[in-house]
């Protein structure tokens, strides 16, 4: 039985209502025919999951649900076969789309050679240029998005687009320092730092937990960022204000 698939019979057709008592009705998108399910299984960076293959012959995504996440924005379209490069190719080099917020931020798949599943989820922000890491579950992810269509549209989404953004941003909670690396038994983490110096600091994201992520535009807009691999290691690069102010005018 897929999780997946089970989940989305039992939502299709449900009527939602949000705070200005507008109904929307759950929909699903059109399964992917055998050219297109071909075509995605060619762009992934590994094997298409045999789950994901049934999903994908049952629907391509769903519409209508209306994931609450602020005053102005909600999740109202989640789709499992992004064919579009998504961009921060040195963080997230084979990212799926799956979903919008309404302003230009995404919630993405972070898909390597190594990959079994569809997962993990990570919100990728612009303003602030953080990611944020949501779930390891694509089914977890759906049953937010439902659960934030509804009153009080409270859901873990919405705690991680309206407030675990701005933690991270502030606080840079998750970063370790040049030194603390090398310093460290863990032998990915040290070669990593052993091939950079100490102008990086570096985020350990291999066990997340919902919340945990990190800046990658912290230094401005030229911050340069660098991925171990497919291990979610990754490094940005410091820069003094005087060098934020030159990257500026180049």
């Amino acid at each position: 039985m897929n999780s997946i698939v089970e989940f989305l019979k039992q939502t299709q057709g449900s009527v939602f209502i949000d705070e200005k008592g507008k109904q929307k009705t759950v929909t699903l998108l059109p399964p992917l025919t055998e050219p297109e399910l071909s075509a995605f299984e060619a762009s992934l960076p590994c094997a298409l999951p045999e789950d994901m293959r049934e999903l994908l012959r049952f629907a391509s995504g769903l519409d209508g649900p209306a994931c609450r996440l602020g005053d102005r924005f909600a999740i109202e379209k989640v789709r499992f076969a992004d064919m579009q490069e998504f961009g921060l190719k040195e963080v997230f080099p084979h990212a799926k789309e799956l979903a919008v917020d309404g302003c230009g931020n995404s919630w993405i798949i972070d898909l390597t050679s190594e990959s079994k599943a569809f997962a993990p989820i990570f919100f990728a922000c612009h303003d602030p240029p953080v990611i944020v890491y949501q779930t390891d579950s694509l089914l977890d992810f759906l049953r937010e998005v439902v659960r934030g269509s509804n009153p009080p549209w409270e859901s873990e989404i919405a705690e991680v687009d309206r407030t675990l953004d701005g933690r991270i941003w502030r606080k840079n909670p998750c970063a370790m320092s040049h030194s603390r690396c090398l310093a460290s038994g863990d032998h990915e983490l040290k070669t990593f730092a052993e091939s950079l110096d100490e102008t990086w600091e570096f985020i350990d994201l291999r066990t997340p937990k919902l919340g945990d992520g990190y800046s990658w535009g912290r230094y401005g807009a030229k911050t340069a960022n660098k991925r171990y691999g497919n291990k979610r290691i990754f490094a940005c690069q410091k820069k003094t204000l005087g060098r934020r102010f030159l990257d500026a005018f180049r």
